[in-house]
């Protein structure tokens, strides 16, 4: 079980590519090292990169070897994200990508040829460093292809997926044999209209990714302290698995947080245990990467509120409530403390229309029949699996994933 944090700086935030002080940065390693996490997902922003198309800038790589090095020196693996892309609610996109040369990003083919370049770039610079993870090939990129972006880059799912592939052949090919992956907001899960979809998620790449968040209508509905708020990244987690042809293949958590005023501060240490027990009992999970190590200075403007206090440190590095509990845990995983997950013997069959596009997905989100159904039955001391519908009666699959009971909807809901 890997452990590890997303890492924004405490000063400047992601900017501080344009101001880079190493010694700032490995203050800031030297506190999440402390907390014993084994690992940081960073994040180079790509315009600051890459800031032409067929400029990537040597001076910006060596910066990112050295952040990586310095976090080798403490003992932290690196994960790196590629097309940043969107944070934070700001998108960062290069200019020879929008207005006066707005192209297409997932379907013109010089700016896929120039996106391929820079992750390979990216994973060329990494590729001997032996705590190099691998890239992701961006953070929720996919929330530029449909509503609620304001501008979005329309693709079809066959234009998705073949743009995935292509980002994670040149993450391959760069940097061969590391966990090379792809994240996307869960849109991907819940939505049955976005491009990006779950057997994207749950068949390209070296694992399955799930981002699970609350304020996307979970804490609203169902309470800071409700059961589906606490449940909520191991829903995801299972809901993954679903789609996964390989009965064990991995699923990393690669972000989840407290984010007030969703979860109030006096709730976020309970949160986060709550929330990382449940997790931890989901079979073939590869890992938990907390978002963020820091907070974000309210001296920087026109953040969301919820995205400024979301640090395991405040930005003067002092340790807060949710860091203490997240390293709580961590130690006691390692001591021993947590039983190892087991399979699910239990399984609540999930019918979406077909698994290739889910149309139906809709089920699966927040307030969903699906999603309230399997936290009805996980409320009550069950640990359900997810199955699809069209494999429910397939007993080399139930068998190979441990499955020994398939539950309908209907038989939780009565309807």
């Amino acid at each position: 079980m890997r452990f590890g944090v997303n890492y924004t700086p405490s000063r400047g935030w992601f900017h501080h590519w344009l101001d880079f002080d190493p010694d700032e940065i490995r203050a800031d390693l030297d506190d999440i090292a402390g907390l014993g996490l084994d690992h940081v997902r960073v994040f180079p922003l790509w315009p600051v990169f890459q800031p032409n198309r067929t400029l990537i800038r040597p001076r910006a790589l060596d910066q990112l070897r050295l952040l990586a090095d310095a976090a080798a020196e403490r003992g932290l693996d690196v994960a790196v994200d590629g097309l940043q892309g969107h944070l934070s609610s700001f998108d960062f996109v290069p200019s020879w990508a929008t207005t006066w040369h707005r192209r297409n990003l997932f379907t013109h083919e010089a700016v896929v040829e120039a996106q391929a370049a820079y992750l390979a770039a990216l994973g060329e610079t990494l590729a001997d460093l032996p705590g190099f993870l691998g890239l992701t090939v961006g953070n929720e990129v996919n929330q530029f292809s449909g509503p609620p972006h304001p501008d979005p880059d329309r693709v079809t799912p066959a234009e998705a997926g073949r743009w995935l592939r292509r980002m994670l052949d040149a993450c391959e090919a760069a940097a061969p044999g590391r966990l090379h992956v792809h994240a996307s907001y869960d849109a991907a899960w819940y939505d049955g209209t976005h491009p990006f979809t779950p057997a994207h998620s749950a068949l390209l790449g070296a694992m399955t990714v799930v981002h699970s968040w609350v304020f996307n209508g979970t804490a609203q509905r169902y309470g800071p302290r409700g059961a589906a708020t606490e449940l909520h990244a191991a829903y995801l987690a299972e809901l993954a698995k679903a789609w996964a042809e390989d009965p064990a293949r991995p699923v990393w958590l690669q972000e989840t947080g407290a984010p007030a005023p969703h979860v109030p501060p006096g709730r976020a240490a309970a949160f986060t245990r709550a929330t990382l027990t449940h997790v931890l009992d989901c079979p073939d999970l590869w890992g938990v990467t907390w978002w963020c190590s820091h907070d974000v200075d309210r001296s920087l403007a026109d953040f969301p509120e919820l995205e400024y206090d979301l640090g395991l440190f405040t930005t003067d590095r002092r340790l807060k409530p949710v860091g203490e509990a997240l390293a709580r845990v961590v130690r006691e995983w390692r001591a021993g403390s947590f039983a190892p997950a087991r399979p699910r013997r239990v399984a609540l069959a999930l019918d979406v229309g077909g698994a290739e596009e889910a149309p139906g997905r809709r089920v699966c989100a927040p307030g969903g029949a699906f999603f309230e159904a399997w936290v009805a039955v996980a409320a009550e001391g069950v640990r359900p699996a997810v199955v699809p519908a069209e494999r429910a009666v397939d007993a080399a699959y139930l068998a190979a994933r441990g499955i020994e009971e398939v539950v309908r909807v209907a038989d939780v809901t009565g309807r």
